[in-house]
Parts: C-alpha cells; sequence; structure tokens
C-alpha cells in the first residue's frame, strides 16, 4: 500500500528508471524470462492446477512446449547455460502433460478414429525382421 505522504515519482524519474533497467537488461535475460514465462502459460493451459480446468487448450500447450524448444539451443548458448537445469525439469514435465492429454483427446467431429494396429504376439517377427533387413542376435 502506498504512503499518502510518499511523494509520488514524477514522469521523468519513471522514465530514468525503466530506461536504467534497459540499460542493465540483456538478450540472455530476455530469452530466459520468455521461456519461463512460455512454460508457465503452457502449465496453466494444461488446465492441471487447481482452477484451471477450463482454460485447458491442448494445442496453446504444444505451441509453447515448440517455442520453449526453439529457444533452448540459443539460452544454451548464453550467460544462463548453466542454470538452464530446471527449465529442462519444467519442460519435460509439461511435454508428459501434453503427451498425456493428447492421447485422451477424441478426434475432431467428422474423422475417424485412429486405428490402432493389430496386435503382435512377442514371438511373431516384426514388420523390419521378417524383411530380412534387421540383425537379431542369435538368428
Amino acid at each position: 500500500m502506498t504512503d499518502p505522504q510518499q511523494p509520488q515519482p514524477s514522469e521523468e524519474e519513471v522514465r530514468a528508471a525503466l530506461e536504467e533497467q534497459l540499460r542493465q537488461l540483456t538478450v540472455d535475460d530476455m530469452l530466459l524470462e520468455s521461456a519461463v514465462s512460455l512454460i508457465n502459460l503452457g502449465g496453466r493451459k494444461a488446465g492441471v492446477a487447481p482452477g484451471t480446468e477450463d482454460e485447458r487448450d491442448l494445442d496453446q500447450v504444444r505451441r509453447a512446449v515448440d517455442a520453449v524448444r526453439a529457444l533452448l539451443p540459443l539460452l544454451e548458448q548464453g550467460k544462463h547455460a548453466e542454470q538452464l537445469g530446471p527449465l529442462r525439469d519444467a519442460l519435460a514435465r509439461l511435454q508428459m502433460v501434453y503427451a498425456q492429454g493428447a492421447g485422451r483427446q477424441e478426434p475432431p467431429s467428422g474423422q475417424p478414429p485412429e486405428q490402432k494396429p493389430p496386435e503382435q504376439s512377442k514371438d511373431d517377427p516384426g514388420p523390419a525382421q521378417s524383411s530380412g533387413r534387421l540383425w537379431v542376435p542369435g538368428q
């Protein structure tokens, strides 16, 4: 809460403070902040946190995952490279949530459900092995 006795900064003081922040900010800082924000937003769009179930949007989760994966190579070359472990862990969790959600998602209306391949016995040769192109030890 602001103190009514405390004078409010002038527009010029606010502008000077913002300029100082921009002077100190680096592209690496912004890349990391962007990746963290995308992870947080993707988690919210996954609808797994209490109170966010109605915000579930797997397409948005997928886009967040793709965007963070695109930023990772840039982050790995920057000044925050040593600190990326938690970001990678959060990305892996978000990818798992997406994969689980996408597996449960019904196909869009008008499209037939995905056909599962016929079940094979573990003793039956697979397509690569039966073609003779797969090397199998002992055979």
